[in-house]
């Protein structure tokens, strides 16, 4: 069974107050590489990006991180990916402190670790 571990971008970036307001597109940038060397026991890393974080990082597949730009609001694209992932049978866990968003994807079969649970990680 693959794990996949589904990250909401602007969620996990926006719990750290790093200044990363003042460029988006560089705070998903320096999440994208963290998320490459990082120590985590997931198969696969989906980095979902919106808005001006886009601009960071390309979308597509970078090792075992595969980025993707949400085409509107980024909840949206984080339930689909929990979705699709889960009814391929993977093991699916997506990180973000939303609480909406938590139910959304508990719906979708995935589980949810919050921000701090990651950034302790990177």
């Amino acid at each position: 069974m693959t794990t996949v571990l589904v990250v909401d971008g602007a969620n996990v970036v926006g719990a750290r107050p790093d200044g990363w307001w003042k460029d988006r597109a560089a705070a998903a940038r320096r999440l994208h590489a963290q998320l490459l060397v990082a120590d985590i026991e997931y198969d696969v890393v989906v980095l979902v990006l919106e808005g001006q974080a886009k601009g960071g990082v390309p979308a597509g597949r970078d090792a075992h991180v595969r980025t993707v730009h949400a085409p509107k609001d980024g909840d949206t694209t984080i339930v689909a990916e929990a979705r699709r992932a889960a009814e391929n049978g993977d093991r699916v866990v997506v990180v973000t402190a939303d609480r909406a968003l938590d139910a959304r994807v508990a719906g979708a079969g995935a589980t949810t670790l919050s921000p701090t649970w990651l950034l302790d990680r990177l």
